[in-house]
C-alpha cells in the first residue's frame, strides 16, 4: 500500500509538471523577452525612450557610456502597440525608427498574419513617423497599409520625398484624422485624436484616447506646458483608467546647457506636482513616457525613478500590457 501511495504521488508530480503554464493578459513588470499571446483587447508598450533613443547619437555622458547591454536593448523609441484580439488584427501607434523590433514583438503576441493593420501618426517629429521609411521598396515593400495623419500631416505625406513615393507606390493608404472625430476600428474599440500643443513646424500634434470594450487609455507622448493645452489634464486623467503622459524631461538640471524655451515640455516634477492633490486611485493611472535620453528616471535605480515611484506615479517600461 505504502508503494502504491509513493507511485500515484510520483504520477501527481509528473502531471504538474508537464502542464502548460497558462498566462493570459500579461503584465510585464520588468523588461523582458518572454510573450504570450493575448487573450483580450490590449495595449502594449514598445518603446518608452524620447525621439533619438538611448544612447543618443554623440552622446558621451555617463548617461549613455555606462549604459549595459541590455538597458540599450530594451531602450527604443516611445510608440505604442494595440491588438485587437477579437480581430485578431494589431495597430500601432507612431512609427519610429525601431519598428522592425517593435512589430516584430507585436506579432509574437498573437495576431494576424498582416504586417499591421493600420498606423495612427501623432505628428511629424523624427521619431513619430520617420519608420515608415521601412514600408517602403528598400524595406517591405508593403502594400496599401493604412496610415492614420491630420490634415497637416497627411499633406506632409503626400507632397514631401521620399514619403509621397510610399503613398504613390501604393506601399501606404493615408487616411483622413480630424480633431475629436472618433475612428471605428470595431464595435468594441475606438481611437479618438485629439490636437495638443506643440512645436508644429510641419503637423499638428495630436494625443489619442484608446477606447476598449472595458478601459481606455489616454497617449500624450508630446505636449507643451500642460497649461497651454485648451483641456484640464486632471480631468482627462479622470475619464481613462490609464494616461501616459509626457515625461520628457525630469527637471531642469538635465538640459541646463539648453534654452528651456525652445523645448517646453512639461518636467515630470511639474506634472507630479500639478497633480499632487488627486486621489491615490487617480494617481495609480498615469504612466511617465517618452523620456530624454538624459532623463534620470530611465534608471530604475535612481532617485528620480523611485521619487516617481514614492509620489503615486509610475514609469512607463518596455513591453508592459494593458488590457483594454
Amino acid at each position: 500500500m505504502r508503494n502504491l501511495s509513493i507511485l500515484l504521488l510520483l504520477i501527481v508530480v509528473l502531471i504538474a509538471c508537464s502542464s502548460p503554464e497558462i498566462k493570459t493578459n500579461v503584465k510585464f513588470e520588468k523588461p523582458s523577452s518572454k510573450t504570450a499571446q493575448l487573450e483580450r483587447t490590449s495595449i502594449v508598450i514598445l518603446g518608452t525612450v524620447q525621439d533619438a533613443g538611448s544612447p543618443q547619437i554623440g552622446c558621451v555622458e555617463e548617461c549613455c557610456s555606462q549604459l549595459k547591454d541590455q538597458d540599450k536593448k530594451n531602450r527604443k523609441v516611445c510608440s505604442m502597440g494595440v491588438i485587437n484580439t477579437n480581430t485578431r488584427t494589431k495597430y500601432l501607434i507612431d512609427a519610429t525608427p525601431n519598428i522592425s523590433d517593435q512589430l516584430n514583438y507585436l506579432n509574437k503576441l498573437g495576431t494576424s498574419g498582416k504586417l499591421v493593420d493600420g498606423i495612427f501618426l501623432t505628428h511629424a517629429h523624427i521619431g513619430h513617423y520617420t519608420g515608415l521609411m521601412f514600408l517602403g521598396k528598400e524595406g517591405a515593400s508593403s502594400k496599401d497599409i493604412n496610415v492614420y495623419a491630420m490634415p497637416r500631416m497627411k499633406k506632409f505625406l503626400e507632397t514631401n520625398g521620399p514619403w509621397e513615393k510610399l503613398d504613390q507606390n501604393g506601399n501606404i493608404n493615408v487616411k483622413d484624422l480630424s480633431n475629436q472625430d472618433t475612428v471605428f476600428l470595431d464595435k468594441n474599440l475606438k481611437v479618438l485624436p485629439f490636437v495638443v500643443p506643440h512645436r508644429d513646424e510641419y503637423s499638428e500634434t495630436v494625443g489619442y484616447k484608446i477606447i476598449g470594450e472595458n478601459r481606455s487609455a489616454l497617449f500624450i507622448p508630446d505636449i507643451d506646458k500642460w497649461d497651454k493645452w485648451t483641456s484640464n489634464i486632471v480631468q482627462e486623467i479622470s475619464k481613462v483608467d490609464y494616461a501616459f503622459i509626457d515625461g520628457t524631461f525630469y527637471d531642469g538640471e538635465e538640459i541646463n546647457h539648453r534654452d528651456i524655451s525652445e523645448i517646453p515640455h512639461p518636467f515630470i516634477i511639474e506634472s507630479m506636482n500639478l497633480l499632487k492633490n488627486i486621489s491615490s486611485q487617480e494617481k495609480n493611472k498615469v504612466y511617465f513616457i517618452h523620456l530624454n535620453h538624459t532623463n534620470p528616471a530611465l534608471n530604475e535605480e535612481s532617485n528620480a525613478f523611485k521619487q516617481v515611484l514614492k509620489n503615486g506615479f509610475h514609469v512607463a517600461r518596455i513591453n508592459e500590457v494593458f488590457s483594454l
